[in-house]
């Protein structure tokens, strides 16, 4: 799988927003990527070495639409540590 394939987008949330002070980061990666694909696609996109990589599925919501219910989809979220003087540039607005 090539890196742009693996990172989906990055999450930017008031939660991630206070998670970058301790230099983590996290993305939206395709359900299929593990651990060390992640690695190798920030190495690959952002020139950065993370420390360290988190993966969790995150569940889909139950949803309603009138009378039929249903879930959203489920997706598959990393949280990446960086070593401190490390900065990804798409999360400092550069």
């Amino acid at each position: 799988m090539d890196a742009d394939q693996v990172i989906i987008e990055p999450l930017l949330t008031e939660k991630t927003t206070r998670m970058r002070e301790t230099h983590t980061y996290a993305f939206r990666v395709d359900s299929r990527a593990n651990k060390l694909e992640v690695k190798d696609a920030l190495e690959a996109m952002f020139g950065v070495h993370p420390l360290a990589c988190r993966i969790l599925n995150v569940k889909g919501k139950p949803k309603r639409v009138r009378y039929r219910k249903g879930y959203t989809s489920r997706w598959k979220k990393a949280i990446v540590t960086l070593p401190p003087g490390e900065t990804i540039a798409i999360f400092e607005g550069a």
